[in-house]
C-alpha cells in the first residue's frame, strides 16, 4: 500500500450528507440523549421505495414491495412507510403487533420466518398473508383456523432446493422452505386444507448475493406455479424475498486497495491492518494464503433496485430463454419483494462520543475509546464499518492528520472493538468529538444491541429536513404528520 492511508469512505447521498454536516444538531442530540444515539431519516425510505416501484413500472409488473421489518425496529420508519402504499414483512409476534399498530392493514402484511403458536394465531386472526415453510406448519395453521372459526388464510408456499437443467446452478441450502422436489406433498396438504387456507402464491428466501442463484429460484417458482395451476389451484404471486443489498463504500478502488492490503498483511508482506492480526476469514499457513474473505462486499456496483432490475432481466433457460420479467408479465403474476437493508439505504447514522485518545506506542496507532459498545454499531459479524466522519466539538481546531486509529467500546472486554480493522481518519479525533457512522439503519442498529454491564442501549431519534435546518423527535414519537405540525 506504499505507506498511504487505506481509507474506506462512506457513500453519502445528499440527504444523509446534509445531516452529517449539521454539526450543531448532532452535538445537541448526544448532549440531550447521551452517547450513542441512532438517527433515522424516515423521508429517505420513501425515496428508496420509489426506486423499487420504478422497476415494477418499467416492466409493467403488478405486485407489492414488503419492507423486511427485522432489519430495523424503528417506529418512525415503519409509520412513514404505512403512509405509502408499501407493505411490511414481519417475522415475529412483536413485529406483527408493531405493524398493525403503525397503521398497516392486514392486506399489506406478510408473516414469515419461524412462528410460535401466538404469532401464527394473530396472523390468522388478523387476516394477514402467511408464508409457510413446511407441511407441518400448514397443518398447524389449518387447525387454528378451524378451532377458532376463522376465515380462510392466504398463504405463500415457500420453496427451496431449486436447480436448472444443462449447466447446473444449485441454489444454496436453506432451512426456510420446502424442497421443490417435495412440492407435490405440500400441494396435497393445501388441497386437504382447502376450507382453511388459500394458496395465493409461492416464495423463496436465499441468503446470497448471487443473481444467478436467485434467477434459478425464480425460474423454479414459475414452474411451481404452473404445477399449482395444473392441479386446479389459482396462485397469482411469486415472492422473491430480499437480499438486494447496499453499496456502503463511495469508491470501488478503495475496496480493492483495502482487500489487497489485507491479503498482504495476513501473509506478512505488509503492515498489519487489524487488531491482533485478525484476517476476516483469511489465514497464513506456512506462507500460503488459506480461507475465504468473509466480508459483505462494501462496494457493490449493482445493488438495491438495480439488483432487482438485473434479476428480472435474467433468461429462464428451462422456459424458452425468455427474460424472467417477461414471463411474470405474460402470466399476469404479482411480484412480491422483501427489501430490508436495501430499503434502509442512507436511512440513518449512529453517533458516538470520543471519550479517550491515547498512543499505544511511539509511532503506533492511536487507541480511541468511544461512549458506545460494539453491539451498538454491529456490522462486524458479516462486514466492516466504513470510516466514521469526525464531527469536531465546538471550538475544536483542525487537528493533525491523517492518523491510524483503533476504535474501542466502553465494555470491560478485550473483544469490545467497534471494528477490528485499523481505521484511517483524515484528522486526529479528540475527547468530546463525535464519530458519525453512516448508513447503519440496516441491521447495524438493533440486531445485536444489548445492555451488557449495565451500559445503556443507544437511544433512537427520527430526523427530517425543515428548509435548511434539521428537526428531530424521539423515534416512538414520530408519525407521518409530525413534520407538518412543526413538532420537535
Amino acid at each position: 500500500m506504499d505507506g498511504r492511508p487505506l481509507y474506506l469512505e462512506p457513500r453519502l447521498e445528499p440527504r444523509l450528507r446534509s445531516l452529517v454536516a449539521a454539526h450543531g444538531t448532532l452535538h445537541s442530540l448526544t448532549g440531550a440523549l447521551g452517547s450513542p444515539v441512532h438517527v433515522v431519516v424516515p423521508d429517505q425510505i420513501v425515496e428508496n421505495l420509489e426506486r423499487f416501484r420504478s422497476v415494477y413500472r418499467a416492466h409493467h409488473l403488478p405486485g407489492q414491495v414488503f419492507y423486511a421489518h427485522k432489519a430495523n425496529r424503528s417506529s418512525a420508519l415503519l409509520r412513514r412507510l404505512a403512509a405509502t402504499d408499501a407493505g411490511v414483512d414481519v417475522a415475529s409476534l412483536g413485529e406483527l403487533q408493531h405493524a398493525l399498530g403503525a397503521g398497516f392493514g392486514a392486506d399489506r402484511i406478510t408473516a414469515t420466518g419461524p412462528k410460535n403458536p401466538e404469532f401464527l394465531w394473530l396472523a390468522a386472526r388478523s387476516g394477514v398473508t402467511v408464508g409457510v415453510d413446511a407441511v407441518a406448519e400448514l397443518d398447524q395453521l389449518a387447525a387454528l383456523v378451524r378451532k377458532h372459526a376463522l376465515a380462510p388464510v392466504r398463504v405463500l408456499l415457500r420453496l427451496s432446493g431449486f436447480e436448472t437443467p444443462g449447466v447446473k446452478v444449485l441454489s444454496r441450502r436453506s432451512r426456510f422452505g420446502t424442497p421443490v422436489r417435495e412440492l407435490a406433498s405440500l400441494l396435497e396438504a393445501v388441497e386437504r386444507h382447502g376450507d382453511a387456507v388459500d394458496a395465493t402464491g409461492v416464495a423463496f428466501h436465499l441468503d446470497t448475493t448471487s443473481v444467478a442463484e436467485k434467477a434459478t429460484a425464480l425460474e423454479g417458482c414459475l414452474a411451481a406455479l404452473e404445477l399449482c395451476r395444473s392441479r386446479g389451484l389459482r396462485p397469482r404471486a411469486v415472492d422473491v424475498g430480499g437480499g438486494f443489498g447496499i453499496s456502503y463504500l463511495a469508491e470501488r478502488e478503495q475496496w480493492e486497495a483495502y482487500t489487497t492490503g489485507l491479503t498482504a498483511a495476513v501473509l506478512g508482506q505488509g503492515p498489519p491492518l487489524t487488531w491482533g492480526g485478525h484476517g476476516y476469514g483469511l489465514r497464513n499457513e506456512s506462507g500460503t494464503l488459506r480461507g475465504t474473505l468473509g466480508l459483505y462486499p462494501a462496494h457493490r456496483p449493482v445493488a438495491g433496485a438495480a439488483y432487482l432490475e438485473e434479476l428480472l432481466a435474467q433468461p429462464a433457460a428451462s422456459l424458452g430463454g425468455r427474460p424472467l420479467a417477461a414471463l411474470l408479465l405474460e402470466h399476469l403474476y404479482d411480484l412480491y419483494t422483501e427489501p430490508g437493508r436495501a430499503l434502509l439505504d442512507q436511512c440513518g447514522l449512529t453517533l458516538a462520543r470520543v471519550l479517550e485518545v491515547r498512543t499505544q506506542e511511539a509511532g503506533g496507532e492511536l487507541l480511541v475509546r468511544l461512549a458506545a459498545k460494539a453491539d451498538d454499531i454491529a456490522l462486524e459479524d458479516h462486514g466492516v464499518l466504513m470510516d466514521p466522519v469526525v464531527i469536531p466539538r465546538s471550538g475544536s481546531g483542525p487537528g493533525e492528520g491523517p492518523v491510524a486509529v483503533h476504535l474501542f467500546g466502553s465494555l470491560c472486554l478485550e473483544t469490545d472493538l467497534i471494528t477490528r480493522r485499523t481505521v484511517f481518519l483524515p484528522r486526529r479525533p479528540e475527547p468530546g468529538d463525535l464519530l458519525a457512522f453512516a448508513n447503519t439503519a440496516g441491521y447495524a442498529m438493533d440486531f445485536h444491541a444489548t445492555r451488557a454491564q449495565h451500559q445503556p442501549a443507544a437511544r433512537k431519534v427520527a430526523a427530517w429536513q425543515d428548509g435548511d435546518a434539521w428537526r428531530w423527535c424521539l423515534d416512538d414519537q414520530f408519525w407521518p404528520i409530525t413534520p407538518a405540525r412543526g413538532a420537535q
